[in-house]
C-alpha cells in the first residue's frame, strides 16, 4: 500500500494539509478561489430535526461551494444574538474572510418563544422581512448566467442560496409556511436552495425538496445543563 504522506524524523506524518506549507506538489493541494459556475446545481435542500448540526452542515456546504468560485449567500432567520452567547459569531468572522461567501442576519434580538421582552411582532416583523429579501435574491438569482463576481452583493443574484432556520420560522408561524412554499417553486432551475431548521417536520415543504435530511439527537449536553459553547455553537 502506498500514500502520498510521508513519516518525518520525528514521527509526525507529513500530508497535503498539515500545516507546514510543503504541500504545493501534492495533487490535492488548493488551487485558490477564481470565479467559476457549478454546472449540476438547481436542487432544493431540506435539513431539519433535533438534533445539533443543521447549520453546522449548511454553513460547511456553503464554505465547500464558495471554494469552488460559485457565488454563496447565507441568510440567518432567528439567530439575531441572546445575552448567553457573544454577540460576534465566529461563523461570521470566518464567511468574511471566504471569497464569495456572503452572509447576513435578519434575526431579532433574543429568541422567539422565552421570556427576554420581545414581542411576537417583532419577530415576526424581522423574519418576514429576512423572507422578502431571500425573495429579492431567489429574483436576481433568474438573471445569473455563468460565473459571478465573488465580491459582487448578493443582489445581484447567487448560485447557492442558504435559508438557515427559515423552516424553525415557518414552523413557529413567524412567516407563512406557504409563502416558503412559493419560494421554492419558483426559484430558478440552477440555483441550489438550502432550508434548514425547525424540531418538527417542515411537512408543508419536504414532498418539494430534492433532499430531506433529518438530523435526530440521540444526546445533547444542554439537557445536563452544559449552555452554548464558544467554538461550537457560536
Amino acid at each position: 500500500m502506498t500514500t502520498d504522506d510521508t513519516t518525518t524524523t520525528d514521527g509526525e506524518r507529513d500530508g497535503p494539509n498539515d500545516g507546514d506549507g510543503d504541500a504545493d506538489d501534492h495533487p490535492m493541494r488548493p488551487d485558490g478561489i477564481t470565479p467559476s459556475e457549478p454546472d449540476e446545481f438547481g436542487l432544493v435542500q431540506v435539513w431539519w430535526g433535533d438534533g445539533k448540526g443543521k447549520t453546522t452542515a449548511s454553513l460547511g456546504m456553503a464554505m465547500r461551494a464558495a471554494g469552488h468560485g460559485y457565488r454563496v449567500h447565507v441568510l440567518q432567520f432567528m439567530k439575531g444574538g441572546t445575552s448567553t452567547v457573544e454577540d460576534v459569531r465566529g461563523e461570521y468572522a470566518a464567511m468574511a474572510e471566504i471569497p464569495g461567501l456572503s452572509y447576513e442576519n435578519s434575526g431579532h434580538y433574543g429568541w422567539h418563544g422565552f421570556h427576554d421582552g420581545s414581542s411576537d411582532d417583532e419577530h415576526a416583523a424581522r423574519a418576514k422581512g429576512g423572507l422578502a429579501r431571500a425573495r429579492e435574491i431567489v429574483d436576481a438569482s433568474r438573471e445569473v448566467d455563468g460565473p459571478l463576481p465573488l465580491d459582487g452583493p448578493p443582489a445581484d443574484g447567487v448560485h447557492m442560496l442558504v435559508l438557515d432556520e427559515v423552516l424553525y420560522a415557518a414552523n413557529r408561524g413567524l412567516v407563512d409556511p406557504a409563502d416558503v412554499v412559493a419560494l421554492v417553486e419558483e426559484k430558478p432551475d440552477d440555483l441550489e436552495l438550502v432550508l434548514t431548521g425547525g424540531h418538527e417536520e417542515p411537512e408543508f415543504v419536504t414532498g418539494r425538496a430534492d433532499l430531506v435530511t433529518e438530523v435526530r439527537k440521540h444526546r445533547h449536553p444542554i439537557d445536563d445543563g452544559q449552555g452554548a459553547r464558544k467554538g461550537t455553537e457560536f
